[in-house]
């Protein structure tokens, strides 16, 4: 216990502040608030247990009631939360998403700097074994650090320098009551099985096991940190506003190609990586790779990738576009821009149109395509299909959902909003009576 001390006396600034601890009432959070409470006449801080109540087991209720009054025997300062329902199946990842917007509403409440979590030295070893077998990435591979930062705050795991059971000595030793979660000896959950098979055997090897293990971990991690560097300097240079530009990025390094697209997905998943591994990144950069113009791939939590020419698209959800149709009488706002009616324009490019309301049907209406689209288009004999203008100007998938169509009442094509212009199109020197701008 001395290496968990000594590194909360020389590592964290307790003085004068609130500190949340996410406690569940079990041996490691409660010897976790045990400590915690040693040190707060010290240094003269404030300590808020953070309680979840994930409403799967009867004795959940109880076991709120144990904490609460612990808590206040103690003057610590008890803040809880019940878990409703859930939404999703995967119940593990959708419980700490919900424990951590918990967490961090509270450290936005009490304007602290600092989570403290029970995770221990075995607690590494199996998160660490687990994603070696899974599949992850450099991070991944590194389980987890004492401190972590997050965006206005530090995680900190005070406890990975001690074991499962160096933990339920310390219990027992200063007569710490805790509460004993059944659903842990179950072999249904993944992690219960690698603590009831994995460690021991382990253990017998090295009964210091977990020390080599921090070892491992912070080894990767600073291989992981001098990377990172690299990948900075890279980042701003080929990804902007949820856009990576693919000429510019296949001429990375392979490693920075793999590890710039890891950060663009932490920062999409946030604190849920384990969704993510090596297959999600292979998928990526065959999609790069990919001869095809445009493309997509589904990622897990609905998110979506698009390639569009020379353009890779991260997007939170699929977006579906509805169709639209609006009749154009003055003024039209369409996806922020501006399409209206005018008096005069010296404007020819494709941006302006100028019509023989004897030509047409009125009224005029602006949509977007549908399938089976075609334009007679300005100096070409026949048709075209609108897919295939699109095509030609590399236009991508997503845009093409949206791109306004200048239509008449009998739905004649007149003009692709800022690309093509039909037949119907006027110079100045001919008879025209309506322009119409796209800005």
């Amino acid at each position: 216990m001395k290496e968990v001390f000594d590194f909360l006396n020389n590592k964290i600034e307790f003085s004068n502040s609130y500190v949340i601890a996410a406690i569940s009432g079990g041996p490691d959070s409660m010897a976790l608030l045990d400590i915690l409470i040693r040190l707060r006449d010290k240094y003269n801080f404030k300590i808020v247990c953070a309680h979840v109540n994930h409403n799967v087991r009867k004795e959940s209720d109880s076991e709120k009631e144990f904490l609460e009054d612990y808590c206040k025997n103690k003057n610590v300062i008890f803040e809880y939360m019940k878990i409703e329902k859930y939404d999703k199946d995967n119940f593990h990842n959708q419980s700490r998403n919900i424990r951590y917007k918990f967490f961090e509403s509270l450290i936005k409440k009490y304007n602290s700097k600092y989570l403290f979590t029970a995770h221990h030295g075995d607690d590494l070893i199996e998160t660490i074994l687990m994603r070696i077998t899974r599949g992850s990435n450099l991070s991944g591979y590194s389980g987890f650090q004492t401190i972590s930062k997050r965006d206005k705050y530090l995680v900190v795991r005070p406890l990975i320098f001690m074991t499962k059971e160096q933990l339920l000595n310390y219990d027992i030793e200063n007569n710490i009551p805790y509460v004993i979660d059944k659903s842990n000896e179950k072999d249904c959950y993944t992690r219960n099985r690698y603590r009831k098979y994995i460690l021991p055997f382990l253990k017998q090897e090295n009964n210091n096991i977990h020390k080599k293990y921090i070892e491992f971990s912070n080894e990767l991690y600073k291989y992981e940190q001098f990377v990172d560097k690299n990948v900075s300097n890279a980042f701003d240079k080929v990804y902007n506003n949820d856009i990576l530009y693919i000429d510019k990025f296949l001429k990375l390094d392979d490693i920075i190609q793999e590890k710039l697209l890891e950060k663009i997905l932490k920062e999409k998943y946030i604190e849920i990586l384990n969704l993510i591994d090596s297959k999600h990144i292979n998928l990526i950069i065959d999609l790069l790779k990919s001869k095809k113009s445009n493309s997509y791939i589904e990622l897990p939590e609905g998110k979506i990738i698009y390639k569009e020419y020379n353009k890779l698209i991260f997007k939170d959800k699929k977006e579906v576009v509805e169709n639209y149709k609006f009749k154009l009488e003055n003024e039209l706002q369409i996806n922020n821009k501006t399409i209206k009616v005018v008096e005069n324009s010296d404007d020819t490019s494709n941006y302006c149109i100028r019509l023989d309301s004897s030509e047409i049907s009125l009224p005029l209406y602006i949509r977007n395509k549908k399938d089976g689209d075609k334009i007679e288009v300005k100096g070409l004999n026949g048709t075209k299909k609108i897919k295939d203008i699109f095509i030609d100007s590399k236009i991508g998938m997503e845009e093409r959902k949206v791109i306004p169509l200048l239509v008449d009442s009998n739905d004649e094509i007149l003009w692709i909003l800022g690309l093509k212009k039909s037949k119907y199109d006027k110079s100045k020197n001919e008879k025209y009576d309506i322009i119409v701008k796209y800005c």
